[in-house]
């Protein structure tokens, strides 16, 4: 059976980021002497499925950081749009997140890493999400893109850990209660 997982950084009063996009609150905190864990979740995943605004704040990075296959989840994007040294490493797709979960898993895909504020909200909404890891960086910002949106009903987590680090960094496991 396929699973969705999301590993995500959020300010204290839960935003992914400012209004206009801008990381670089979280990218300041980078301490690469703390290990939060990112290698150890993503050895254990299969494929990445990234909203559009993430890709579009990665496409430039180079050398490529991703590991494991990404898709694009896209509605105005095409696979002509990538960056040529990509098209072998990204795909672009335009799915509900039922079509994606469905796709991936035909493909024989397990564990899907859904990365992007939007696509996550899609996923949960969806009950696509059974995983969370999600990193509280202490700053407040007032304002910005949050992680969760709306939802039809309550969702149940059930807490599996929390883990706190020198830098301030407070990170908790949640699992998604069906």
């Amino acid at each position: 059976m396929i699973t969705g997982h999301a590993f995500i950084a959020t300010s204290l009063d839960g935003f992914i980021a400012r209004s206009d996009g801008d990381i670089a609150w979280l990218l300041e905190r980078d301490n690469p002497d703390e290990d939060h864990g990112y290698d150890a979740f993503i050895a254990d995943i299969d494929i990445i499925l990234m909203g559009r605004g993430t890709f579009d704040k990665m496409r430039a990075t180079r050398p490529w950081v991703y590991s494991r296959p990404v898709v694009v989840m896209s509605s105005t994007m095409t696979q002509s749009d990538l960056p040529d040294d990509l098209v072998e490493k990204v795909r672009v797709a335009n799915n509900t997140p039922e079509e994606a979960m469905h796709m991936l898993e035909i493909e024989g895909h397990r564990k899907v890493y859904v990365d992007g504020g939007l696509l996550i909200q899609s996923f949960i909404r969806a009950g696509l999400i059974t995983e969370m890891v999600i990193t509280s960086v202490p700053v407040l910002l007032g304002e910005g893109r949050r992680l969760f949106g709306k939802v039809a009903a309550d969702i149940s987590l059930r807490h599996e850990g929390t883990k706190s680090f020198p830098s301030g960094l407070v990170q908790s496991h949640y699992r998604v209660e069906a």
